[in-house]
């Protein structure tokens, strides 16, 4: 897989952001997240959907990192090679945005 050019550099310290024409639901099974303008949607499972929320909470991705890896028992690697997974699959539906660290 060929690496989004908004996760290159440093990863942890990058900011990741819903956007404004982007809204998510949680329902009893699983979170929904839609981009409005294309009208795609992606389905979260409960993990997922409170990696989005540590990640739209937090200043930088550590921080979201740090969060999750206490609620969860896991090592802070582990967990940030969680959110990479998952933010790259979000940047390519246009559900996050992820913000340059050094900008």
């Amino acid at each position: 897989m060929e690496r989004a050019p908004e996760l290159e550099g440093s990863f942890v310290r990058s900011r990741v952001r819903v956007p404004s024409h982007v809204i998510y639901r949680s329902f009893a099974a699983e979170t929904v997240v839609l981009n409005l303008n294309e009208g795609r949607y992606h389905g979260l499972n409960p993990v997922a959907a409170d990696m989005l929320t540590a990640l739209d909470e937090s200043d930088n991705v550590q921080a979201a990192a740090e969060r999750l890896a206490g609620e969860y028992g896991q090592r802070v690697a582990t967990i940030i090679g969680d959110l990479e997974f998952l933010v790259r699959q979000l940047v390519e539906r246009q559900l996050v945005e992820v913000e340059d660290p050094s900008a």
